[in-house]
């Protein structure tokens, strides 16, 4: 299979990814396991935007092949620090996402590698950006769902004073 062919493949399996994740109620197994807070909207949202890389990475693949490298990272590390780790580390809680996770995200990513390295769009250069790129993607929701806690980003009226509080509370002497 060429490498276009196995990126497209990455985008299926995070889709069937998702939909098993979600089934099995991925939401509550992150608060409780590694004490993420997160809610369904933030699974959405994420999602959403992990479906809409995985097209815009098939669809470039062979214009920037570390887009489609970085996909299979991504599935890599979710996989391994998401899903595989967590179980070993709860002596086989059921993490929602293994299945697919072990069955689909580990060799699907690893032919993404394999294809692209037969097409000659692997080096060196392309594998770490990868592999940085995929780590970035995947602190990049956590980060932000750990961010929203903290006051200085919180979006409410208490104890802030917003533009037009400020606007309306001065006046010209």
């Amino acid at each position: 299979m060429s490498f276009q062919v196995w990126a497209w493949l990455g985008l299926l399996a995070y889709t069937l990814h998702i939909m098993e994740e979600f089934a099995f109620d991925w939401r509550n197994w992150a608060r409780d396991v590694i004490r993420l807070p997160v809610e369904w909207s933030d699974f959405y949202v994420t999602n959403a935007a992990v479906v809409i890389l995985g097209f815009a990475q098939a669809q470039i693949s062979y214009a920037l092949p570390v887009a489609a490298l970085t996909f299979a990272a991504l599935m890599l590390i979710n996989a391994t620090f998401f899903h595989v780790v967590p179980m070993m580390a709860t002596r086989g809680r059921f993490s929602p996402g293994t299945f697919t996770a072990v069955l689909l995200f580990y060799p699907v990513a690893l032919g993404i590698y394999r294809s692209a390295a037969a097409e000659g769009q692997v080096s060196t250069v392309t594998v770490i950006g990868s592999v940085v790129g995929g780590a970035l993607l995947m602190a990049y929701p956590v980060a932000m769902m750990r961010l929203r806690g903290l006051p200085y980003f919180r979006q409410t009226p208490e104890g802030s004073v917003g533009v037009d509080q400020a606007s309306t509370s001065s006046s010209v002497g």
